[in-house]
């Protein structure tokens, strides 16, 4: 649903010079981290996929869901390794979710990851990195689990799970007729705007009835007449899994965006749907359904981040955290004020058990420092000795893993055994269902979990409660009928109903991590150490830099970190055979200005994690006294600050010039401000230094003189910070406003409104003083008399908001404050004739067909219970269109025809029509409900390719002058087109949904132009859908009924001919080749090929392929995929291969995937090298066409500047919105056919 929403910031990446050329640390691959202490795994997020994530690991917990899943074995989904072969079914997704919902269980993993079922999705790298709407997601997915599912034991799992009817009726009052339709759905979608809570809106949907009465009488088919009526709707099947999508987006017309709904909105854990069900005889349980999962979603319409919150109905996680009696920390301080801290056993203890009893022994150390202020060898390593000694020598309370690297409490060590040391601060674990640590027994505390995406955290039921309201709140609930109970074997057991297959490749696999980590952790101890080496170095510039290349001035050392600082000064003596002299080491930092030395090493029978040197450190080697002669200041105290000075421009004359330059300068941090006069050899100036808050904000503030022997750290300045210097013997020329800032900008309190009454007057627009809470009938009645307008003007006209392209939007009732008509201040108001609609009263804006002009609607001011047959008739009356052939469509917010609006009796407030919404008057009659009406276009390839051709003559297929037919334009320009050919229009069919293919082609061949073309019989034709004007998808199989391709209402077919019936298998790929006219840039007609990809989508198949076709030797070719949209020639090679960063192996390339995504209909360019050995596929009409592209894209270009330039007035900028908004991405999951 939502375009780019997770938009890194890498503008605060140094750019520093030093940064660049370093060599990467090559390092081993870690395994995935362990799960923790919830014994639950997340899933690992590619980008964009936490909706996906979210929807996972609810089917994941939905116990009935991933055992009926798990019900299928190989014999009839296939399994993994035959997915290659030819006329093997294997159901690549439902196999992919089986084997993620069994490492979800099974694998000791922190996270999951999903990168395989994206993959079987047929999603691209650019999909995973965009976010989608998860209630879109959750009924693509079902659709994509059922066509799966086809032919299986499980093809009704969803229907069964999750498939539920609702019942609406009509009751006549007078005859007691009852009209009934029966809808389905796998989901119900409830509104949240104006609605309290689920309850609220369930009652609203089915128990509330709507009354036909007066002027609005329904006709009732046995009375024969208009009669009052009332129309209700029930609940008539309730599934055992029921799931609620909230209605929190919606589009708000008046500003034309849309918005997040955040008000509060509540649901219960345990809900009775008995009031809204049409029967309920049934036992009460029957109705009860009990909440188990809660999809969130935080942030905005534009942008965002799902996680959910989930009941772990089987108890198959720990569910224990930390409960807080008093502080959330262990107060240490205490303790050093009771002289404590010099027992090191109490405060190892304290740490350990603040810290989840588990970390590496190098944090113990670092955790130590940070809690007491002084490290374990200042304080402890004389009395105690090395910290790892220490830890041995309490073995009775320490667990030392065995490679010694991390450290824990011994579990016989309670919680309350450190009571003595901990008093009344401490912080103690408390599971909440157990007193162990391990797996909780009790069954009567339900348990919940916060899964967001990697993290899972155990929460309260109460703090569901957090999640009714605001920007980060509830948007997908699921329930499950309370009567469904699990089975004692299933509690605490994630084998539970996992076939053996998967327990075993789990077994195995949890052994290899095991394995790996136990690698990892002896690789981890390595650490990668950058030696600048100081006969290398000059200072100049107020810091240090390399003499020649980075290369030659810096190396690179592995080194094992717990060998000491001794052996390191030894290894590094070896390395550098031309040292000679003292060698001193010193920690070293790159900063802005340059190479810095910050402190010396010392300590040689210490270890490197003693000494906390970290890893990726700079190490500088050198004498400790100078570099290249000159004697070297370290320490964080005379650290180099850059600084941009700012200052007058002084010319070749020496007089100054208006002009302000900026230089960068380098100044030591402890050096006096007064230098920078100094430094630009002015004798005495003011300095001004930056004091605004804000970042893009100028405010200077001038340093007092007696402030001038101050430092530069001492005035707070740092690196980059801005520094405006003003010479004393020139106070006339004045950088600054006495306000210290460049420029004054009056804060605007006033609206713009214009004149739009088309009546005589002085002024064409006033500006109108006002404040939020002003009201907008005094603003049109203020500005009716600075237009010096008639008074009768306050009885008959209203404010009409213009937004920036001068569009006329809804009017703004008398009665609403600034605030609550969100009208900015600097806004423009059109004061139009006509009174604004009333609260029972819609404006309307409305249009003819699909491509609408701005500034071409008309408007309409209707009732709300005005239905909307009536509505179509007033639109038709005021555009003074005739006849009945007419329907109504809602324009969309990508400002497109939407779904017609096919019940033309019911309410436009039934319909949730809003004021300010367009509706589309589209011609033609609707089709009845099941039948789909779809306009049919004829597709000729150009030129001889195989297909069908009459024995008349080719004039005989071109439509005569008159004729309905109606040709699409291409796309570029004229000359040899590669595979492109004509596309005309024949007509529209009205044809059910239950029809098969081979039907539409028979009924389509009755139109009056197929007549003409002599085609023998449906099997003779190819169908297609149109896309951008020219064939889209394949469309194979003659006997599939068109429900089953999931065409839509809007989807157009053109058919082709052909000259012999052909009958595709589900592998062969349809591929039009054209080969290259040697030593011309041109191509000869298009041929079909069909190519069969079940042994491999590869380069290398399909170069034997076409070699084969054109009885050529394979290394003799070359071939070419043909982008027309972009006029390119992308080579196919049988060399290129892959390394994807997912997967970090090679693998073999697969043309149906990222750069090529090669499908049905694509162009092939052949080129033979025995005569033709040019490089170059491109064309002349390529050519043509990119010069045409980019004089279209610098048009475009222009007309943005143009337009920022004309909406760069204040009035305009306050409606522009802070960045563009990219173009919205549908959501799709590819799979195959298994019938």
């Amino acid at each position: 649903m939502f375009g780019d929403l997770f938009e890194e910031d890498y503008s605060s990446v140094s750019n520093n010079q030093y940064g660049k050329g370093k060599k990467l640390k090559t390092k081993t691959l870690e395994p995935p981290a362990p799960r923790e202490f919830t014994n639950l795994s997340g899933i690992r997020n590619q980008g964009g996929t936490c909706y996906l994530n979210s929807l996972l690991q609810t089917l994941h917990f939905t116990p009935e869901f991933r055992e009926a899943l798990f019900s299928l074995g190989p014999e009839e989904l296939g399994s993994f390794e035959d997915k290659d072969k030819p006329d093997a079914k294997v159901r690549i997704i439902p196999l992919q979710l089986q084997r993620l919902f069994a490492q979800l269980l099974l694998l000791d993993q922190e996270a999951a990851s999903t990168a395989d079922l994206t993959d079987s999705f047929g999603w691209s790298s650019n999909e995973e990195m965009r976010q989608h709407d998860v209630q879109e997601l959750n009924r693509i997915l079902f659709s994509a689990l059922e066509t799966s599912l086809v032919g299986t034991s499980g093809h009704d799992l969803i229907n069964r799970l999750y498939h539920g009817t609702i019942i609406n009726q009509i009751v006549c009052k007078e005859c007691k007729n009852i009209s009934e339709k029966q809808e389905d759905f796998l989901d119900l979608t409830v509104a949240v705007k104006n609605v309290s809570g689920l309850e609220d809106a369930l009652w609203n949907m089915y128990v509330e009835e709507e009354v036909f009465d007066y002027d609005n009488l329904y006709h009732c088919g046995t009375c024969d007449r208009l009669v009052k009526a009332a129309k209700s709707a029930k609940l008539r099947k309730l599934p055992p899994f029921l799931t609620i999508s909230l209605l929190r987006f919606n589009f708000d017309f008046v500003k034309c965006e849309r918005y997040k709904e955040t008000s509060c909105y509540t649901f219960p854990l345990r809900i009775n749907l008995k009031p809204f069900c049409e029967q309920s005889e049934l036992d009460d349980l029957e109705y009860i359904y009990d909440l188990f999962s809660v999809i969130i979603h935080k942030g905005g319409c534009y942008g965002g981040h799902y996680h959910v919150y989930i009941k772990d109905v089987d108890h198959l996680g720990n569910w224990q955290f930390q409960e807080e009696k008093s502080k959330p920390d262990v107060n240490l301080k205490d303790l050093q004020d009771e002289g404590e801290i010099d027992d090191p056993l109490m405060i190892l203890k304290a740490i350990l058990l603040q810290e989840n009893n588990l970390i590496t022994v190098d944090q113990l150390g670092q955790k130590l420092l940070k809690k007491t202020g002084v490290s374990w060898n200042k304080k402890y390593r004389k009395q105690h000795g090395p910290l790892r000694k220490f830890l041995q020598l309490h073995s009775q309370i320490f667990l030392l893993s065995s490679d010694e690297s991390t450290v824990s409490l011994l579990k016989n060590c309670s919680l309350q055994a450190e009571s003595g040391f901990l008093k009344n601060d401490q912080q103690i674990f408390k599971t909440l269902t157990s007193e162990s640590l391990g797996l909780n027994d009790n069954t009567s505390c339900p348990h919940w979990f916060d899964i967001n995406d990697s993290k899972v955290q155990p929460i309260k039921e109460k703090d569901i409660e957090q999640q009714f309201q605001g920007k980060e709140s509830a948007y997908m609930l699921f329930y499950r009928k309370s009567r469904l109970q699990r089975p004692p074997e299933a509690q605490a057991n994630p084998r539970y109903g996992v076939p053996c297959h998967l327990l075993n490749e789990m077994d195995a696999a949890n052994i290899e991590l095991k394995t790996k980590r136990a690698e990892c952790d002896s690789a981890n101890n390595n650490f990668e150490l950058h030696l600048h080496l100081g006969p290398q170095y000059r200072f100049f510039n107020g810091a240090l830099h390399p003499v020649a290349s980075q290369t030659e001035s810096v190396w690179e050392l592995t080194f094992d970190k717990r060998k000491t600082l001794g052996d390191l000064r030894q290894s590094i003596f070896q390395l550098l055979e031309f040292w000679e002299g003292d060698m001193v080491l010193s920690i070293a930092k790159l900063v802005p200005a340059g190479l810095h030395i910050y402190q010396t090493l010392e300590g040689d029978e210490l270890t490197l994690c003693e000494i906390e040197i970290a890893d990726e450190e700079d190490i500088f080697v050198w004498n400790g006294v100078e570099v290249g002669g000159v004697q070297i200041q370290t320490g964080i105290d005379c650290e180099p600050v850059l600084l941009n000075v700012l200052h007058l421009d002084t010319s070749s004359e020496g007089e100054k010039c208006q002009q302000v330059i900026e230089s960068p300068h380098v100044f030591p941090s402890n050096a006096e401000v007064g230098t920078v006069l100094t430094a630009l050899t002015i004798p005495a100036g003011v300095v001004f230094i930056n004091s605004a808050e804000c970042a893009g904000e100028e405010s200077w503030t001038a340093i007092p003189r007696e402030d001038m022997k101050k430092t530069f750290r001492e005035q707070g300045l740092r690196n980059g910070s801005s520094v405006l210097i003003q010479d004393s013997n020139n106070d006339d020329n004045s950088l600054l406003t006495k306000q210290g800032k460049w420029t004054s900008i009056n804060e605007i309190n006033w609206l713009q409104v214009k004149n739009l009454c088309q009546l005589e007057s002085e002024e064409k627009q006033v500006k109108v003083s006002a404040t939020g809470n002003t009201v907008v009938f005094d603003i049109r009645i203020t500005a009716i008399k600075e237009l010096k307008l008639m008074k009768e003007l306050a009885e008959n006209s209203c404010l009409r908001p213009i937004d920036r392209n001068g569009k006329l939007l809804c009017p703004v009732p008398d009665c609403y404050t600034l605030k609550e008509a969100e009208l900015k201040m600097g806004s423009s108001l059109g004061l139009c004739l006509g009174k604004a609609p009333t609260s029972s009263q819609l404006f309307l804006f409305f249009a003819m067909g699909n491509d609408v002009q701005p500034g071409t609607e008309m408007e309409i001011i209707v009732e709300e219970t005005v239905s909307v047959r009536e509505c179509l008739k007033i639109m038709l009356e005021k555009s003074g269109l005739p006849g009945g052939t007419w329907h109504l469509r809602k324009m969309d917010w990508c400002y497109e025809a939407g779904e017609p609006l096919y019940e033309e009796d019911a309410t436009l407030k039934e319909l949730m029509i809003s004021s300010g919404d367009t509706l589309l008057l589209m011609e033609g009659k609707l089709p009845p409900l099941g039948f789909l009406k779809v306009p049919i276009w004829w597709y000729q390839p150009q030129g001889p390719s195989g297909h069908w051709e009459s024995h008349q003559d080719q004039t005989n297929c071109i439509p005569s002058q008159g004729s309905v037919w109606r040709a699409a334009s291409t796309q570029g320009a004229p000359g040899n087109v590669p595979a492109e050919g004509s596309v005309l229009y024949v007509g529209d069919i009205e044809i059910s949904e239950d029809a098969v293919l081979a039907d539409l082609k028979s009924q389509a061949m009755t139109l009056p132009p197929f007549l003409e073309s002599g085609v023998p019989s449906p099997a003779f034709l190819r169908a297609w859908t149109v896309e951008s004007k020219r064939p889209g998808r394949l469309l194979r199989s003659n006997r599939q009924p068109l429900k089953e391709y999931k065409l839509g209402r809007r989807t157009e077919i053109c058919l082709e001919p052909l000259q012999k019936e052909e009958n595709l298998g589900p592998q062969d790929v349809l591929l039009r080749t054209q080969m290259r006219i040697p030593g011309e840039r041109a191509y000869a007609p298009a041929v079909d090929l069909v190519w069969d990809a079940a042994r491999g989508c590869t380069a290398g198949s399909l170069r034997q392929r076409v070699a084969h076709f054109y009885s050529l030797p394979v290394e003799k070719i070359e071939i070419a995929k043909y982008f027309p949209e972009k006029f390119e020639w992308l080579p196919i090679s049988s060399w290129n291969q892959q390394i994807t960063k997912r997967k970090k192996k090679k693998k073999q390339d697969n043309l149906q995937t990222a750069p090529y995504y090669l499908k049905d209909g694509d162009t092939i360019g052949v080129k033979n090298l025995l005569v033709d050995d040019d490089d170059d596929f491109s064309t002349i009409r390529d050519d043509t066409g990119k010069e045409k592209q980019q004089q279209l894209a610098l048009g475009k270009k222009k007309s943005r500047e143009a337009l920022h330039v004309q909406s760069s007035d204040v009035f305009s900028s306050a409606e522009t919105p802070g960045r563009p908004r990219g173009q919205e991405a549908s959501l799709s999951i590819h799979v195959g056919s298994f019938r």
